[in-house]
């Protein structure tokens, strides 16, 4: 064996010897070298060589073949994955241009077409059957810990998605609120259950959409040691419900200019949970109030908004047209003068919940259409009403707060410390200005005359308060316990010993000439109630109507009308009554903290904006309107 192998080394070496003697032997029989180009380097070598370095050269390619296989595995292809996050370049907090967000929604309302084109998915399905409310989700399952779950117990809920996560193709986590609650959605391709394949359920997701989950509750199981997991809802299948056409913010910038935020609530509500939550207070504090009412006897009738003159406060109103009837009528700036007449009719408790109209600035604390509640009472004065007063309001901030102390932070950042708790504090008006001014004011039967409205303008200017004409004695008057009154009202106080001419509505005071059995109730220097024990003498009414036709004449457009339907109710006999207007609008802002009323009106009223017209969806693609029957004329 040894022999043969030595053989076979011999061989090979004359092999070699004869291969190059034949690489140098020239056509003429020669030993001269016979070359060969090498392209790749431009050298000329021997055959044996050229063939050699070929060799090398398919080995080395083939190896770096290899590695670079190695080095960079193929990806698996996601095209939805990738369009999304193509999406989720634009940009949806610029404010100013919001260019972002128009490319997103032109981008989106072609997706949507498509899906309702394809039915695949359906993107505005009829109805999605909802089992479980999330509010409940810490107290059923708050108690699961890590890696558990509760298979059995199968639960369907409707949300919408704020954040998305993928982790390759067959794993996504959403984060989801609805009425508050906020979970984790945990979507495998192993838990799913649904006929629609795992990406055909998720790749058209987006931030914003609103979703059906059908899964179980449980807790998640990373691997950190120290984490104790998620609380989840494994979802065993997701269903578009309703897309968002729009990219929303995220939550790194949120949603916090006012202007925005006031004029696009909407989108307010979905990305701030705090003015959810000051809605969900200002219900449960008009619940309260008609609790209140309806469980001490009171009955919540309606009365009319369009009427032919509109009383019953100080304002002015806003005027339509009656088409038909070619009749103008007003919206009503208040309930008073209607529920009075009710209490003559019969109903001897009884109150209004509702909204009011005047034509009147909008600032911090007004707004041209606003929610009041009014009560009558027969047989009661503005001493009983005090004390209703007292134990509804308290009754009130102890049931929305949990107690009787609050806060309230102004436009300056004033903190001021509210203690509702009853008896509140009682200011007779006139001496309270008696003593501001450092002068004796005249007696209450003088307070209307020339006389009086001289004086008044002299302690104006003495006191460096300022009021816009007309200078009648009630305006001047107002503005002077405006300044020096109001202005020391923190806590609950109520403002008492009105002259007549500033109540046109209030009876007169039993014991003290001039003035009249009303009270003001303030709150943080701002009213939140007027009441006083009502008129009801007909003939003293009529006289009281006709001051305030004068003061219109003067051109306070602010006073009242006279009313001759209401003044005719009178004369069938109102019973001594007591009656009060609240604020509502006032106390939300005063319990949830927040100082101006835009922030607790669900849609204030805005001025015009100078925007340029947004592409709608319909144009963006190409939508034609369902025939419709023709009409004809």
């Amino acid at each position: 064996m040894a022999a043969q192998q030595s053989a076979d080394v011999v061989k090979d070496a004359v092999q070699n010897v004869t291969d190059k003697v034949k690489d140098m032997t020239t056509e003429d029989g020669s030993t001269q070298p016979n070359l060969i180009l090498d392209e790749a380097t431009g050298e000329r070598v021997s055959k044996t060589e050229l063939k050699k370095r070929q060799k090398q050269r398919e080995k080395d390619a083939k190896k770096a073949e290899r590695e670079s296989t190695r080095q960079a595995p193929p990806q698996p292809k996601r095209k939805a994955a990738t369009q999304e996050e193509e999406e989720g370049k634009l940009n949806a907090n610029d404010t100013q241009a919001n260019m972002g967000d128009q490319q997103y929604f032109e981008i989106r309302s072609r997706a949507v077409k498509r899906m309702k084109e394809t039915q695949q998915p359906n993107p505005y399905p009829h109805k999605f059957h909802v089992t479980y409310d999330l509010r409940n989700y810490q107290s059923d399952f708050g108690h699961l810990k890590k890696g558990e779950h509760l298979r059995d117990r199968v639960i369907s809920i409707g949300c919408r998605i704020y954040n998305i996560r993928s982790a390759g193709e067959n794993l996504r986590f959403y984060e989801v609120a609805v009425d508050g609650a906020e979970i984790q959605i945990m979507a495998t391709n192993l838990e799913n259950t649904s006929d629609i394949p795992f990406p055909d359920q998720h790749d058209h997701l987006r931030r914003g959409d609103i979703i059906g989950v059908t899964g179980f509750p449980g807790r998640t199981s990373p691997k950190k040691e120290d984490n104790p997991g998620e609380q989840s809802i494994f979802a065993q299948s997701v269903t578009l419900l309703a897309p968002c056409l729009h990219q929303i913010p995220s939550e790194h910038y949120g949603f916090k200019d006012q202007e925005e935020r006031y004029r696009n609530r909407h989108l307010d509500m979905i990305m701030n949970k705090s003015t959810v939550e000051t809605f969900k207070t200002r219900a449960r504090i008009t619940k309260y109030v008609r609790n209140y009412f309806d469980n001490n006897g009171f009955y919540e009738l309606e009365t009319p908004i369009l009427m032919k003159s509109a009383g019953g406060a100080t304002a002015k109103p806003f005027y339509t047209e009656h088409n038909d009837l070619k009749m103008t009528l007003a919206l009503r700036i208040a309930t008073e003068l209607p529920l009075k007449q009710l209490v003559i009719g019969g109903i001897h408790k009884v109150y209004e919940l509702g909204r009011q109209f005047r034509n009147e600035g909008i600032d911090l604390t007004h707004n041209p259409e606003f929610t009041t509640c009014e009560y009558y009472e027969a047989f009661s004065d503005v001493y009983d009403v005090m004390k209703r007063t007292e134990e509804l309001v308290e009754g009130m901030v102890k049931d929305i707060t949990g107690g009787l102390e609050t806060k309230f932070t102004t436009q300056t950042g004033e903190t001021m410390h509210v203690n509702w708790a009853k008896p509140w504090k009682r200011v007779e008006m006139i001496p309270a200005l008696e003593e501001a001014c450092g002068e004796k004011f005249p007696p209450g039967t003088e307070l209307h005359t020339q006389d009086t409205n001289d004086f008044l303008k002299r302690m104006l200017k003495k006191t460096d308060v300022e009021c816009t004409p007309p200078l009648t004695n009630a305006r001047m008057l107002d503005k002077l316990v405006g300044e020096h009154i109001e202005e020391k009202c923190i806590s609950p106080t109520f403002i008492t010993g009105h002259p007549q001419m500033m109540s046109p509505l209030a009876k007169y005071h039993r014991s003290q000439p001039g003035l009249c059995e009303r009270f003001e109730a303030f709150v943080c220097k701002k009213e939140i109630i007027n009441a006083y024990t009502e008129l009801n003498d007909p003939f003293d009414q009529r006289l009281r109507f006709e001051e305030q036709a004068r003061q219109k004449a003067q051109g306070d457009e602010e006073a009242q009308p006279l009313d001759e339907g209401f003044l005719e109710a009178m004369e069938y006999g109102l019973p001594p009554t007591g009656g009060w207007g609240m604020g509502i609008d006032r106390m939300v802002m005063f319990l949830t903290n927040h100082y101006s009323i835009k922030e607790i009106l669900t849609f204030p009223f805005m001025k015009d904006e100078n925007v340029a017209p947004k592409l709608k969806a319909a144009e963006v693609v190409d939508v034609t309107p369902m025939p419709e029957e023709g009409i004809r004329k």
